[in-house]
């Protein structure tokens, strides 16, 4: 049984949204040294035409800092690739939550969060007391800072030790993860297990574990020129290829192929900056 009292949200730097890479003329991205965060970023929209959000498990707080109209929204990871309105010419503040993490400063419940977006000014006091500001601040550096210092000690709270099992266990395996090794690792029911985390994430762990093997086969794609796609479907635990490239292009919108296609004619890489 694994010991559950002290879990750790800590993954990877980035869960990739490569449409709003590719969309902007610029992206940056500051990696977070807290356990509740994945990383922060910003970019100008050059192009909104087609852009897609892709799941990622992740919840997103995206600040519009259009000097006029300036807005504040929270959304929920999407199940398969969604449109969302980002305005061209616009430029754009975010913080991208670690996996499964619900920031304690919102009311709003999980289950109302995936694949939806609210205005995060009239569901956190907190937040409407630092906006103004945030949206101001002229350099990154400076938005996450006053994000750090006012939000930072009410980001947890809402995650219980057997989600955060479930989350690691499912990143550590790249979303290759069955329910009966959850039960084996834990000690609690399957029933238990789904209770838990939908509670607490708004997702069931398939889905999790769903997202988290798409995630992958992007890092892979995006890191590596010379893929097998048979040996990345075995890898990430599909049952075969066929499995792997249905899932991929409903979850992403296109092909493994066309994706990693697109990736390098575009310099995908190239184009994200680490603050």
């Amino acid at each position: 049984m694994v010991n559950l009292r002290a879990p750790t949200l800590r993954h990877r730097t980035a869960y990739e949204q490569p449409w709003f890479v590719l969309s902007s003329s610029r992206y940056s991205v500051i990696p977070s040294d807290h356990p509740a965060i994945s990383h922060f970023y910003a970019f100008d929209v050059a192009h909104s035409a087609d852009l897609l959000a892709v799941p990622d498990g992740c919840v997103d707080i995206v600040f519009d800092c259009d000097t006029t109209r300036p807005s504040v929204r929270i959304c929920g990871t999407p199940l398969e690739a969604q449109r969302v309105e980002l305005l061209q010419g616009h430029h754009y503040f975010g913080v991208r939550f670690s996996p499964g993490v619900i920031p304690g400063f919102i009311n709003v419940l999980a289950e109302d969060l995936t694949e939806q977006e609210w205005d995060l000014l009239e569901v956190s006091a907190f937040a409407q007391r630092i906006f103004e500001s945030i949206v101001k601040a002229p350099q990154l550096h400076e938005q996450v800072k006053l994000f750090n210092d006012y939000l930072a000690p009410r980001l947890m709270g809402r995650t219980s030790k057997l989600t955060a099992m479930v989350i690691q266990q499912a990143i550590a395996r790249r979303g290759d993860l069955r329910i009966q090794q959850l039960e084996d690792l834990s000690g609690y029911t399957s029933r238990t297990i789904h209770r838990q985390f939908s509670q607490d994430t708004g997702l069931s762990p398939k889905t999790f574990c769903r997202i988290i093997r798409c995630q992958t086969a992007l890092d892979t794609l995006n890191t590596q020129h010379e893929v097998s796609f048979s040996e990345l479907a075995l890898d990430l635990g599909f049952s075969d290829q066929s499995h792997f490239l249905r899932d991929f292009k409903k979850l992403i919108s296109t092909t493994p192929c066309e994706y990693q296609r697109k990736m390098l004619q575009n310099a995908y890489n190239d184009r994200i900056s680490i603050a």
